[in-house]
């Protein structure tokens, strides 16, 4: 998984990018970054229609969708066809809910890291 950024890449960047913050924050890759980043432009898109706009294949976008699913940034819909059958169609969540998720949860982590730090010493060898 060489493809995640991680915190030590963001450490001593004067600007990150939204994208590698996101990534680093979330532990998502960079292509499910650019998934949320393109649904943000594309509400309502189908699995076959990010694939296209993505030029990737349609199992790795699937893929994509699922971390983003269980990270909590993205929602899916089940829309029915005229001829029967459904399809999904998925929505980034909003700018500012997704930036509020990336605040808890990089508070969560630091909140952890400051209680690990306390810890240490206190051990008994």
């Amino acid at each position: 998984m060489a493809d995640a950024p991680d915190i030590d890449e963001l450490v001593g960047v004067e600007e990150p990018t939204f994208q590698h913050v996101l990534s680093c924050v979330f532990g998502i890759q960079t292509h499910e970054s650019r998934t949320y980043l393109t649904l943000l432009d594309n509400p309502g898109s189908t699995v076959a229609e990010l694939a296209e706009e993505l030029d990737r294949d349609r199992s790795n976008v699937n893929r994509s969708l699922t971390t983003l699913l269980e990270k909590g940034l993205v929602e899916r819909e089940r829309r029915l066809l005229d001829p029967g059958g459904y399809v999904y169609q998925y929505t980034a969540t909003p700018l500012p809910e997704a930036k509020e998720l990336m605040h808890r949860t990089l508070d969560e982590w630091v909140e952890q890291v400051h209680v690990a730090i306390d810890g240490f010493g206190t051990e008994a060898e």
